[in-house]
């Protein structure tokens, strides 16, 4: 079961193995499909992940419930010829979060019928987070959701996922579970906030202490035994223009509480931008399940605008073609439908067409599904796949794909560049977690 492999993960870094887990927290089909190729690479499980903005029981911004990106995922890997077998499928941030607008017992329903699809569909593992105050919570001096309420909630929700699982087929393993109170901000820090904090071991020791208990009072003693990690802020995030770097000595505290237990890991996120070394420090300090989003659809982003300026280079004069224009597209679509993106840059960046087009944060993630878009994307497949695309493009627009060419690893085909490019970051998160294979 696909699950084990987490577990064995636990138990290799439990006995001093430096070893860590990749989870892919995207619903886009190209960074799918480059995972599976990085995972058919390495021989390992794949671990995809869908937050609970992107798919959920009313669409999500992908367009799809848990039950449609279980299917879409396994379509894409009938297609990549990859076996399904070998892709553990979780949910991110599973709780009120999309709906913090609204009262806390609408939400926490939304929530509850949440859990029920992720785990109907067939999702083995599940990251709860209730830390998000709703429109009517008190909320503390951090201006964040008190820890004894976070946790209740997520006692709340598991006992759903518990009861939704005891109802699926019995050759299929419960859920494994991923607490903390003390979650980085979903996508991203604003350019305007202070650098990211650092988790305290107190508050992530109550943490441990108190959902314990109230695990035990809803007698969910079998899911805390498949309780694997704890989310905690490391002291890692990124803006649109920014990236804050790990820095082991910042969060030393943390390190030696984890190690110092027998049971869990840390699940970091915000992982996105960090470089091989600090990767690899992380996965060395039991930051062993390392999350990836947005940096994945930034490297599709670059990928597709590389081609789209070849595509001008090469056709933008031949008679009969008409170009994708897909940067004149996306920049369009971003300015008539501003509200998937504007609230995330302050004033001054939010005008900035480079913020929008190229920031760190990746807001178009959002768009790509667009059916406007994606015929762009379409055509601009197309136009580059009628003839060869002439090696001093690629070195030019895509230098390291180049290489790749002259190395053999890779065809001089515009799907091949893009998978390419964006494995430039999943081999990156491959290193640093010393793969167990399969």
């Amino acid at each position: 079961m696909t699950d084990e492999h987490l577990r064995n993960i636990i138990a290799a870094q439990k006995s001093g193995r430096t070893v860590g887990i990749m989870s892919v927290c995207s619903a886009n089909q190209f960074v799918l499909e480059a995972a599976m190729r990085q995972a058919e690479t390495d021989d390992t499980i794949l671990l995809v992940e869908s937050t609970a903005n992107q798919v959920n029981q009313f669409g999500g911004y992908s367009g799809m419930t848990p039950e449609d990106f279980v299917s879409f995922v396994g379509r894409i890997a009938g297609a990549m010829d990859f076996p399904r077998g070998k892709i553990l499928l979780g949910g991110d941030h599973i709780g009120p979060g999309p709906w913090q607008s609204e009262p806390s017992e609408t939400a926490m329903g939304h929530a509850r019928d949440l859990v029920r699809a992720c785990v109907a569909a067939g999702y083995e593992k599940l990251h709860l987070d209730t830390c998000m105050a709703c429109i009517d919570d008190d909320i503390d001096d951090t201006m964040r959701l008190p820890a004894a309420v976070a946790v209740e909630r997520s006692a709340l929700l598991c006992k759903v996922a518990e009861e939704t699982a005891a109802n699926r087929p019995p050759a299929r393993s419960r859920p494994v579970y991923v607490i903390g109170t003390d979650v980085p901000i979903p996508g991203g820090m604003h350019e305007t906030q202070i650098p990211p904090w650092v988790s305290r071991v107190a508050d992530v020791e109550y943490t441990v202490t108190a959902t314990k208990k109230c695990f035990d009072l809803h007698h969910l003693e079998s899911a805390w035994d498949r309780t694997i990690a704890i989310v905690v802020q490391p002291g890692v995030d990124f803006g649109p223009e920014t990236v804050v770097a790990y820095k082991r000595d910042r969060a030393e505290a943390l390190i030696s509480y984890i190690k110092d237990d027998s049971k869990f890991v840390y699940e970091a996120h915000a992982t996105d931008y960090q470089t091989g070394s600090a990767l690899s420090e992380m996965v060395e300090d039991q930051l062993a399940i390392l999350k990836v989003g947005p940096a994945l659809t930034f490297s599709l982003r670059e990928a597709l605008t590389a081609l789209a300026i070849i595509e001008e280079e090469l056709l933008s004069e031949r008679r009969g073609i008409t170009l994708s224009n897909l940067r004149r597209v996306i920049e369009r679509i971003l300015k008539e439908d501003p509200k998937p993106w504007i609230k995330y840059y302050p004033a001054g960046l939010a005008e900035a067409g480079h913020a929008r087009y190229y920031g760190f944060s990746d807001r178009i993630r959002y768009y790509w599904t667009r059916p406007e878009i994606q015929a762009s994307i379409h055509r601009l497949l197309a136009n580059l796949g009628v003839q060869a695309i002439p090696l001093p493009l690629i070195s030019q627009y895509l230098p390291k794909q180049y290489d790749a060419i002259g190395e053999g690893r890779i065809q001089a085909a515009p799907r091949e560049l893009i998978y390419s490019k964006i494995m430039e970051i999943t081999s990156r998160y491959s290193a640093a977690c010393h793969t167990i294979r399969e």
